[in-house]
């Protein structure tokens, strides 16, 4: 059994450590996960989060359950099954999560001839492969990105994507880190992203650590930050990209893009191509995450909304692909028209 660690997750060879992200930046827990159905809770209830890591986490559930198929002595596949369809009903806007899935099944269909033990670390060696993959990812992701930033700017960015959100480096803030250590980025205005807090709490607690000068702002701010001249580009990350460039990202992404058009500034996405569905034509396609709507009503157990007040909590939005500049990923940069871009992208042209 090999051993993986990055910052948000462990993975000790028959256990699935993954850190509380609804527990930071006060305190850094860790939550242990030995079965498919514990890691499908944790990716539900937001101890982990961020699409390339929902993506890795399921990736390892689907081997928690070949090993505990295994110590039971029941039938690997419907264990296996079983696990998936647990897996994949736990959040349905992240692609990421389905394509780490059915990757990890196709591989256990192919592989019926192979002993127990030979059967569990073959997954085992395609969920490392997942996570190693979006590693080197992440790199090109932070390389592709950067160099299409001016000098000496300052960006704004929205959720969390960094090393919280993936294997390693991070998507759009994997190209604001990279671009820093390029002496590109000046500073980072971080959007609070309400209602869970994604960027106050997240990625403020990554960019203090990598000491990058930022500043957090309400969500509401955004337009006013840019209208006075500080912003020269928006960078997100994606949970979906469609065939035709429309974007899902945290709620409050589609906003940012109307404003940045409205300001003449450029809308950068950034997301490895297993974030792409091209099974999808359009964003009216992707199905759409609504949450409990006390995380709106309330922080952290305490009320503060009226009693009997309701609430409306989409997690995700969908973002036009007419508003967006440029979508960044491993394999290169997608320029309009979508269409035609991501379809080579796709293909490795």
């Amino acid at each position: 059994m090999a051993e993986v660690s990055a910052m948000a997750f462990r993975w000790t060879g028959d256990c699935l450590l993954l850190l509380d992200q609804r527990k930071l930046p006060h305190e850094e827990v860790w939550v242990a996960c030995k079965t498919a159905e514990e890691v499908a809770e944790a990716i539900r209830s937001m101890v982990t989060r961020g699409a390339p890591l929902i993506g890795i986490t399921a990736a390892f559930g689907v081997v928690l359950a070949a090993q505990q198929a295994k110590q039971k002595g029941s039938s690997i596949q419907t264990e296996l099954e079983h696990a998936s369809q647990v897996l994949l009903a736990a959040r349905p806007t992240a692609v990421n999560l389905s394509w780490a899935v059915n990757r990890m099944m196709s591989v256990a269909r192919e592989i019926t001839d192979l002993s127990l033990d030979d059967f569990v670390a073959r997954l085992e060696d395609e969920a490392i492969a997942i996570y190693r993959e979006d590693c080197e990812a992440n790199l090109c992701i932070g390389e592709n990105g950067a160099a299409l930033l001016p000098e000496n700017c300052q960006v704004l960015t929205h959720c969390n994507t960094g090393a919280l959100a993936v294997s390693d480096l991070g998507t759009a803030l994997g190209v604001i880190k990279t671009a820093y250590r390029q002496g590109k980025v000046r500073f980072v205005w971080v959007d609070e992203t309400r209602p869970f807090l994604q960027g106050s709490r997240l990625t403020a607690w990554e960019l203090m650590k990598e000491g990058i000068p930022f500043k957090i702002i309400v969500d509401g701010a955004a337009a006013w930050v840019m209208r006075k001249g500080l912003v020269d580009a928006v960078i997100v990350g994606a949970d979906r990209i469609t065939r035709n460039g429309d974007v899902a990202n945290k709620i409050g992404t589609y906003m940012l893009a109307v404003l940045a058009k409205n300001h003449g500034i450029p809308f950068y996405v950034a997301a490895p191509t297993s974030t792409i569905d091209i099974s999808l034509p359009s964003g009216e396609h992707i199905p759409i995450e609504e949450r409990d709507e006390n995380e709106v009503l309330g922080w952290h157990g305490v009320r503060v909304a009226p009693e009997n007040a309701h609430a409306f909590n989409p997690s995700f939005d969908v973002t036009p692909s007419e508003l967006v500049t440029a979508i960044i990923t491993e394999k290169g940069v997608a320029s309009p028209p979508y269409q035609e871009s991501i379809a080579r992208l796709m293909q490795g042209e």
